[in-house]
């Protein structure tokens, strides 16, 4: 049975609701809408864990997680000393343009303070830092791929 929604909810609310039931009906991880001044952005993870923005209508998860999305069952690789993690959510670029060479491959050096990847969230692209010298071991995460707050990108080490 459909739940009703109450009209004390402001509009803003209502179409919040609205978009989290796009997000489950077309099996989506993100969508965004702007109509005027107003910019909402509704978001929730596919393969389980606590959304970043969570809507008050319910979202059923999906019954499997992608094989792709989960390297081991116990290990999760923010954990994993050299991780350099996404410090905000939005998009992954390992490139700074479509048409150019990633900023480094498996196996490169890498000094302290060197750009590593780019997050673009709210049409910004934020540089990410490598925090430490080392080699890169392990790239993540996949070019325009969206990340999570917190989310393990690479591997320096």
């Amino acid at each position: 049975m459909p739940q009703k929604t109450p009209k004390s909810l402001s509009p803003e609310t209502k179409l919040i609701r609205e978009l989290a039931k796009i997000l489950d009906a077309e099996n989506l991880s993100e969508i965004e809408m702007e109509k005027g001044d107003l910019r909402l952005r509704v978001t929730r993870q596919l393969a389980g864990g606590v959304p970043m923005a969570a809507v008050a209508a319910p979202m059923a998860q999906p019954a499997a997680a992608p094989v792709a999305a989960v390297e081991t069952a116990d290990a999760n690789p923010a954990d994993e000393a050299g991780a350099v993690t996404s410090p905000m959510v939005g998009t992954v670029y390992v490139r700074s343009s479509p048409d150019s060479d990633a900023f480094f491959n498996v196996g490169d050096k890498i000094k302290a303070g060197d750009t590593v990847l780019l997050v673009e969230a709210m049409k910004t692209f934020n540089p990410i830092k490598a925090p430490n010298s080392g080699t890169l071991k392990k790239v993540l995460v996949e070019d325009g791929q969206p990340v999570e707050f917190g989310e393990a990108l690479l591997v320096i080490s």
